[in-house]
C-alpha cells in the first residue's frame, strides 16, 4: 500500500521567505500552513496516522504537511450535503396489542403520528406501515414506522412471527434488486430496510413468553433488536431490576442476540457501555402534560404522585431516546447494511451460485465466476437441447408408427367400404329385378282375373239359355 501526495494546483512563488499561509488574497508566497491548528482536521489526521503506523510497510511514504490545501472543509461539505439530502430512519415496533407502541412513538418524536387504535379480534397478524416527514432545526427526517397489528391475539400463535420475517426479507429483496440493476438510482431510492426493532415486552415481572422467545429467535439475524419493557410504571423499581436480569438471562440461554451499543468509539464508549447494562429499557409513553411545582412536564398523574416521562429516575425513556436518536442512529443503519443485509445478500448470491473462491479454493473475481456460470449454463442448455431433440425424434418415430398403423386401418376400411358399396349395388340390382317381376306378376294376375270373370259370365249365360 502506497500513499502519494499529488499536487492539484500550481502557483507562482515570488517571496520564498514568507511562511504565512496563502489563500489567494493577493499576496504571493510559499504554500506553508500548519494545519494542525484546524480542529476539524486533527481527528482525521490522527486516525490516518494510526492506520499508517499499523500497516508496518516499509514502502509507505510518510510526508509532512507544509502547507494549506483546503481539504479541512471536507467535514463541512459532508454536513451540508447530508442536510440537503435529509435523513431516513425506519423503526419496527413488535409487541402485543395494548402495550403502548403508538404512544411511545408519539412520545419519542414529541408529535402526534395519528394512528388509529388496533383491534384485538384479527385472525392474522398484520403490519401497518406509516411514513412521516419530520423537521427539526432545518434537519429533515423521513421516518417510517412499521407497527404489528393483532400480534399475540390469536389462539394459535405459532405463525405470528412469519409476517414480520416476510416483511424484513421483502425489504432486503427490494434493495438487492435495486443493486442488481444496470442503471441504479440510489439517490432517489427510498431505503425501506428496517434499522431497528423495538420489541415490547409485557410487564409481567416473571419471564418472557414462549411467543417472545420464538419471535426473537427468528428475527435476531435480520434486524437490530432493542428490547423494551412496556408500561414500566406498573412495576416497582426493585421488581424492574429483577425482571431485567431474568430477561437478559433468558435471552442469553436461548442464544438470542440483541443489539449492543458500540464501544469502539472513544467519544461514546463510556456512555454506550453503561447503557448496555440498562438493557432492556423500562419505558413509559405519554403525551399529556401535568403540573409539577411551577412547570409543566410530560407524565402520568396518579394518586400517589406524578410519573415524569423525561425523568431518568422514573423510567428509561430518556436513555432510549438518546441512544436511539442522538448517539447510535448511524450505527444502527450501518449495522443493518453491513451485517444483516450483507448476510441476506451473501445467501442470495450463494443460492444463485456465486462464491468468492473457485473449486480449488483460490480467489475468483466476479467476472470469472460469471464466465464460469455462463459456460456452465451454456453447456446445460446444450444438454437440454440434445435431450429435447432426442425426445422429439422419439416422439416423431412413435407418431410415424402410429400413422402407419392408422393408414393400414384406413386401407382396410377403404377395402371394406368398397366391398360394402359393391354389395349395395348388387342389392339395388336385385331389388330392381324383384320390383319388375312383381309388376309383371300383378299384370298377369289382373289379366287372369279378367279372363276368369269373363268365363263365369259366359257360364251363367249358357245356364240361362238351357232353362
Amino acid at each position: 500500500m502506497r500513499y502519494h501526495l499529488t499536487p492539484a494546483r500550481m502557483a507562482a512563488i515570488n517571496k520564498s521567505s514568507n511562511n504565512k499561509r496563502w489563500r489567494g488574497c493577493g499576496e504571493k508566497g510559499t504554500l506553508v500552513h500548519c494545519w494542525w491548528e484546524c480542529r476539524l482536521v486533527q481527528p482525521l489526521w490522527k486516525s490516518l496516522w494510526c492506520f499508517l503506523k499499523k500497516q508496518g510497510d516499509d514502502d509507505i511514504r510518510c510526508l509532512s504537511m507544509l502547507g494549506h490545501f483546503g481539504f479541512e472543509c471536507l467535514p463541512h461539505q459532508l454536513v451540508n450535503r447530508s442536510i440537503q439530502q435529509g435523513f431516513s430512519f425506519n423503526i419496527l415496533c413488535v409487541g402485543e396489542t395494548g402495550l403502548g407502541k403508538s404512544t411511545l412513538m408519539d412520545t419519542l418524536f414529541n408529535t402526534n403520528l395519528k394512528e388509529k387504535e388496533s383491534s384485538h379480534f384479527l385472525s392474522n397478524v398484520e403490519l401497518k406501515i406509516q411514513t412521516y416527514e419530520l423537521k427539526e432545526n432545518n434537519v429533515q427526517l423521513k421516518l417510517t414506522v412499521v407497527n404489528t397489528v393483532g400480534y399475540g391475539d390469536q389462539m394459535n400463535k405459532e405463525a405470528s412471527y412469519e409476517p414480520i420475517i416476510g416483511y424484513l426479507d421483502a425489504q432486503f429483496e427490494a434493495y438487492f434488486q435495486e443493486e442488481l440493476k444496470i442503471k441504479r438510482s440510489f439517490v432517489d431510492y427510498h431505503d425501506s430496510r428496517i434499522h431497528v426493532c423495538l420489541y415490547f415486552i409485557s410487564p409481567t415481572g416473571h419471564s418472557l413468553k414462549a411467543l417472545d422467545l420464538l419471535t426473537l429467535k427468528n428475527i435476531d439475524n435480520k434486524v437490530n433488536i432493542i428490547p423494551v419493557i412496556a408500561k414500566a410504571d406498573t412495576i416497582s423499581k426493585n421488581d424492574i431490576q429483577t425482571f431485567k436480569c431474568k430477561i437478559m438471562n433468558e435471552l442469553t440461554s436461548n442464544g438470542i442476540h440483541i443489539y449492543q451499543f458500540p464501544t469502539d468509539d472513544k467519544t461514546t464508549a463510556e456512555v454506550n457501555s453503561s447503557m448496555n447494562e440498562h438493557l432492556p429499557f423500562a419505558v413509559v409513553g405519554c403525551m399529556e402534560e401535568v403540573k409539577v411545582g411551577k412547570r409543566m412536564v410530560r407524565g402520568r398523574q396518579y394518586p400517589w404522585g406524578v410519573l415524569q416521562v423525561d425523568n431518568e429516575s422514573h423510567c428509561d425513556f430518556v436513555k432510549l431516546r438518546d441512544m436511539l436518536l442522538c448517539t447510535n442512529t448511524e450505527n444502527l443503519k450501518e449495522q443493518t447494511h453491513t451485517q444483516h443485509y450483507e448476510r441476506y445478500r451473501r445467501f442470495k448470491l450463494q443460492k444463485i451460485g456465486f462464491t468468492d473462491v473457485g473449486p480449488d479454493n483460490q480467489p475468483m473475481s466476479f467476472q470469472e465466476i460469471y464466465e464460469a456460470k455462463r459456460r456452465e449454463f451454456y453447456s446445460q442448455c446444450q444438454r437440454e437441447e440434445e435431450e429435447l431433440k432426442n425426445k422429439f425424434m422419439q416422439r416423431v418415430k412413435e407418431k410415424e408408427i402410429t400413422f402407419k398403423d392408422a393408414e393400414k386401418e384406413q386401407d382396410k376400411f377403404e377395402h371394406l367400404k368398397r366391398i360394402q358399396q359393391e354389395e349395395m349395388i348388387k342389392l339395388e340390382e336385385e331389388k330392381r329385378h324383384l320390383e319388375e317381376e312383381i309388376i309383371i306378376f300383378y299384370k298377369m294376375k289382373a289379366g287372369c282375373e279378367i279372363l276368369q270373370s269373363q268365363g263365369l259370365t259366359n257360364v251363367k249365360k249358357d245356364k240361362d239359355r238351357k232353362k
